[in-house]
């Protein structure tokens, strides 16, 4: 068997620091999700990821179990180590002090003023650095966390389950179930994912959903629920449920104080947006979110917020489930773009596909927006208030 070149090598434990980090998905606000492992002659001698709210970070953790193995060893970090001095310190600091011998870095850190300056710190002590390997996995991996900080708000995915017809609901509104099993479950890892859920109104009138995470070890993302004419319950069942998380309606400026009266007695947040184009600006809404310090947001419907949100701007990410049925009639996946002819189509980029149950996942980026649907000025959050690391 042919030996692995030092290629190989970075390939191979870059590939497990992602993993550990991909593992507190979800659970790192307002942090990346980061992981770290420290080899010693091939073989790993330390393993952390970024704990449960963002402390301790992935190198801590390593370096406490490696303990003296740390010294004269290599650390691989999928994220560039942080260089400043916040509850805890710099931890390319640490790596250095530890004795490290080289890192292997997957992507830098893309805040301005934090970018580069890990990799100075450690290259300043001597101690040799390897970046980008396996750059795409790691910034994937922390998409949510990059949004943040250079777009001022959440990466946002919308995600719908829709017949081949392109159906999600029956005429009388029956959705139940378009998408199998392996589908939802899948669905539910995504919340655990992610920082927050949303839907609008009128989903949450047809299908009186818990929006909760239904997997062993996960935990309920905030729910939220846009509802612009105030037609949810407050008996709902995503308000009434026991969770952790909490809920949060957001309505216009102009029915708050009403929203407020009607939500008084159940611990609900209640947002006020402003209104454009005779809708809840959501721009201005994934933007208050991003100075919440949230990185992922699902959207999963329904077909009027979809086309909101895809009109605003803000998705990131397309992903659609195609169960094999028709349904012939019945409610549309999405509603009320309304483009006048082919070319004025939102274009969907890398589209892939893969089998998941008995459906097929689509999944891509909007590559081509209704022209006067983009961000507009002034929309901007300071970076500066959105970096906690």
């Amino acid at each position: 068997m042919a030996s692995e070149n030092p290629n190989d090598f970075d390939r191979r434990f870059m590939g497990e620091a992602i993993e550990l980090g991909r593992t507190m998905l979800g659970l790192t606000t307002p942090n990346p999700a980061v992981g770290c492992v420290i080899v010693r002659n091939q073989r790993i001698v330390g393993r952390g990821a970024t704990g449960q709210g963002g402390r301790p970070h992935a190198e801590t953790n390593a370096i406490a179990e490696a303990g003296k193995k740390a010294r004269g060893a290599t650390a691989y970090v999928s994220f560039e180590p942080c260089a400043h001095q916040g509850r805890t310190p710099p931890c390319a600091r640490a790596l250095v002090e530890a004795g490290i011998s080289k890192v292997v870095i997957g992507c830098l850190d893309p805040y301005p003023p934090v970018r580069g300056r890990g990799i100075r710190i450690l290259r300043e002590a001597g101690v040799p650095i390897v970046t980008g390997v396996l750059e795409d996995e790691c910034r994937r991996a922390n998409e949510g966390f990059i949004t943040r900080v250079t777009r001022g708000r959440p990466f946002v995915t919308l995600k719908l389950a829709a017949t081949l017809d392109g159906r999600i609901a029956a005429p009388g509104g029956d959705s139940q179930w378009i998408s199998s099993p392996e589908s939802r479950a899948l669905v539910h890892r995504w919340r655990r994912e992610c920082d927050a859920v949303m839907v609008g109104a009128r989903t949450v009138v047809a299908d009186n959903p818990r929006l909760t995470c239904r997997t062993s070890g996960g935990r309920d993302p905030i729910r939220v629920v846009v509802d612009a004419k105030l037609i949810v319950s407050p008996a709902a069942r995503i308000f009434r449920q026991r969770s952790a998380a909490p809920a949060i309606v957001v309505t216009t400026q102009a029915n708050l104080s009403r929203a407020k009266g009607l939500f008084s007695s159940s611990r609900v947040e209640v947002i006020g947006c402003d209104e454009h184009g005779g809708e809840i600006d959501l721009e201005a809404l994934a933007i208050e979110f991003g100075r919440r310090g949230w990185c992922k947001l699902l959207i999963e419907g329904g077909a009027s917020t979809a086309a909101s949100a895809l009109r605003f701007g803000i998705v990131d990410r397309v992903a659609m489930f195609l169960a094999p049925k028709i349904l012939g009639c019945g409610l549309a996946a999405i509603e009320g773009l309304a483009a006048a002819r082919v070319r004025d189509a939102i274009s969907i980029a890398d589209l892939v596909a893969r089998p998941i149950g008995e459906d097929w996942l689509l999944e891509g980026r909007p590559a081509k927006i209704r022209r006067g649907i983009s961000a507009r000025p002034g929309r901007k959050a300071r970076l500066e208030e959105l970096q906690t690391r």
